[in-house]
Formats: structure tokens, C-alpha cells, sequence
């Protein structure tokens, strides 16, 4: 198959994923195609298996044979999402070959549930890693205070890990904090720092459509719209480069690990008046990834261009938050509103998914 812009953003140093998963995805072909076409990783969430499973009837026959063996609501969620997580990541498992580890992963999240509970998490975490029994999956921990110790924890056990719902440098920052914590302790106990991968997902566009949103009510400075995500990844980027640059990563680094790669979320194009690659062109930037919807993949595929944009200039980044802060518009204050607004979310596609599946077990129970 000839080169796609995939392959061509790759080659600076940018591995594209997709933000989706399904059972019809998997078994049809088209994976596998989008792999052909350059495709490196994959993501889930409890609102992409909600629309997965309620919106098909892709899964009612293992619903229904689930059910016949008398398990419980939960325990079907457990066995619909671990099977297409390794599904999925036995169709990359060339593409985790052929990088040498880098690239071709799968991610699943941990229970939204459990986010207060941090020992709950953590065997939670090792429980779905165990079942997952792949090498190339992650498995997924929300960036809370409770969240950052899962992360030390499952790193600290030789686990991969996927630290998602990152809106915030100061978040970000704790994040790094976690996965070098983690292994430190890994090398400690002898483990082998160089089968462990790690990204720190941070989202994007959300925090766009929250600033421009408070700059519209307030009636001032269009030229700052559509500048703060990119400008706050500008900051958390250089933020990447000095921590694994640092005397804290380069010992670490000499027993094998591997940085943990900025991993850009969210990165689907919500104001039409944007370009609908605008958060991919303004992220491109070397040992990253961006995870992207089925329609901005398309639209990478069909005219993206690959060009590194990072890094770039920071100070004017750092201006523009300022901008932002004396027009009495705080990023970091927003980047918390948006941290639990995405747990919320969460936590409530949960309780959808989990009320669809026993929905769906009790009618074809009767069947």
C-alpha cells in the first residue's frame, strides 16, 4: 500500500491513534485497513463502548449467552469490553513488533467508579491487565490526586498505562512526577524498565470551546480565539522536553525506560468556523501522539499536512494564557472545571452503559 500522510506525520516523529472501538470495527475489516493505511494505536472509553453497545446489535448474541450462564451485569460490561480491547490489539500486535514497543496499543479505562477509591483502582488496574494478557494494551487512569498514585502503582509493577483526562500543566507535571516515581520503584525491585510504555493524554479542544465561549460573553478579543488549547499544549510540551532532558529521567534512562510521550486528546474540531485539522497541523511535534475520531482520521487522510509545529513559541504561549488571565478568564481554573466535568461524563456514560447491557440481558433473557 503507498505512503498516506499517516505515514508521513509518523516519519517526524507523531504516531496518529484512533478514538474508537467496536465490535463491527474489528471484525469487518476496516481496522485493519486503517492500520495498512498507517494507523498506530488505539483508544477507548466508557462513552465509546456506550455508543458501541447500545447503538448495535453487535453484541446481543454474547449479551444473551452471557446472561444464559447467569453472569451479572457487570461481569458481561467486563468480558464485551476485555474481548475487543484484545482483538484489537492482536491486529496491532505488527505494528508493536515492528516498532520495537513504541507504537501499537490498545487502551481500556478502569472502572469510572472507583475514582475515589485508590487502592480499588490499583487492583483494579493489575486485575485487567492480567485478564487483558497482551503486551501491547493500556490500561487507562484518569489524572485525579487518588489517580496519580494508580498510575505509581501499576508503573511501579511493569504495567503500560494510559494516564488520561489531562487538561492542565500543573497537572501534567504531577503526571511526570507519578510515572518517573513509578520507575524508580520498578528498578528497584529488579524489574525491566524497557517493556514499560507509558503516554499522558491531554485534552484539547474542550478547553477551546470553554475560553471562546467566555470570550464571546464578554465581547472582547476575538484574536484570541482558537489560541488557548494549542498555547496550553505549547506550555505542557516544553514542560515534556525539560523533565525527560533532566538528572531525574537520564539514570532512569540508562536502565532502559522510555519517556512517557504527550499524547494529544480530544482532538476533534468542534467549531466549524476552525479548520477541521487545526489540532493536528498545530500539534505535530516529535515523541507524541494524537488520538483522533473517525472523521478527523478521514479528513488527516484525505488533506493533512505534515509538518512539524512544535515546539514553537512558548514565551508567545505563555502570553497568550496572560491575555487570557487579565481579561479575567483563569486557564488553570478552567482546566479544573473541565477535569471534573470529564469525570462526570465518565462516570455517566458508565451508568448508561452498565443500564443498557441489563436492558438488553433481560430481553433476550426472555427470548
Amino acid at each position: 500500500m503507498p505512503k498516506s500522510k499517516l505515514h508521513d506525520i509518523a516519519e517526524l516523529g507523531q504516531s496518529l491513534w484512533i478514538d474508537n472501538i467496536s465490535r463491527s470495527m474489528i471484525t469487518s475489516g476496516k481496522l485493519k485497513s486503517l492500520i495498512d493505511q498507517g494507523l498506530r494505536g488505539q483508544t477507548s472509553n466508557p462513552t465509546i463502548f456506550k455508543q458501541a453497545i447500545s447503538q448495535s446489535s453487535d453484541y446481543d448474541a454474547k449479551i444473551r449467552q452471557l446472561a444464559e450462564m447467569g453472569k451479572s451485569t457487570f461481569e458481561i460490561y467486563d468480558e464485551l469490553t476485555i474481548k475487543d480491547v484484545q482483538d484489537a490489539a492482536d491486529q496491532f500486535r505488527g505494528v508493536y513488533e515492528n516498532t520495537k514497543g513504541l507504537d501499537g496499543y490498545v487502551s481500556l479505562e478502569i472502572n469510572p467508579k472507583l475514582g475515589n477509591e485508590l487502592d480499588a483502582q490499583l487492583k483494579e488496574g493489575m486485575r485487567l491487565w492480567q485478564k487483558l494478557n497482551r503486551p501491547n494494551v493500556m490500561i487507562k487512569v484518569p489524572a485525579t490526586k487518588n489517580g496519580l498514585g494508580v498510575v505509581e502503582g501499576l508503573i511501579s509493577q511493569g504495567i503500560n498505562v494510559n494516564v488520561t483526562l489531562i487538561f492542565s500543566a500543573e497537572q501534567y507535571g504531577q503526571v511526570v512526577w507519578a510515572y518517573l516515581d513509578g520507575l524508580k520503584h520498578l528498578a528497584k525491585s529488579g524489574g525491566d524498565l524497557s517493556r514499560v510504555r507509558s503516554v499522558a493524554s491531554v485534552f484539547v479542544s474542550r478547553l477551546d470551546t470553554n475560553i471562546d465561549k467566555k470570550l464571546d460573553e464578554k465581547k472582547v478579543s476575538t484574536a484570541l480565539k482558537g489560541r488557548a488549547a494549542v498555547s496550553n499544549c505549547e506550555i505542557i510540551y516544553h514542560k515534556f522536553q525539560k523533565a525527560f532532558s533532566g538528572d531525574e529521567f537520564k539514570s532512569l534512562k540508562l536502565g532502559g525506560a522510555n519517556v512517557q510521550r504527550v499524547l494529544w486528546a480530544s482532538t476533534g474540531t468542534k467549531d466549524p468556523q476552525y479548520s477541521d485539522i487545526k489540532y493536528i497541523t498545530e500539534l505535530i511535534a516529535a515523541d507524541t501522539v494524537n488520538t483522533v475520531p473517525d472523521k478527523t482520521l478521514e479528513a488527516v487522510l484525505d488533506h493533512g499536512i505534515a509538518k512539524v509545529a512544535m515546539p514553537g513559541d512558548v514565551a508567545g504561549a505563555q502570553t497568550t494564557i496572560e491575555q487570557l488571565r487579565h481579561l479575567g478568564i483563569d486557564v488553570g481554573m478552567v482546566c479544573n472545571q473541565l477535569l471534573d466535568d470529564g469525570l462526570a461524563a465518565f462516570e455517566k456514560s458508565f451508568e448508561e452503559l452498565t443500564a443498557c447491557i441489563e436492558e438488553k440481558r433481560s430481553r433476550l433473557l426472555v427470548k
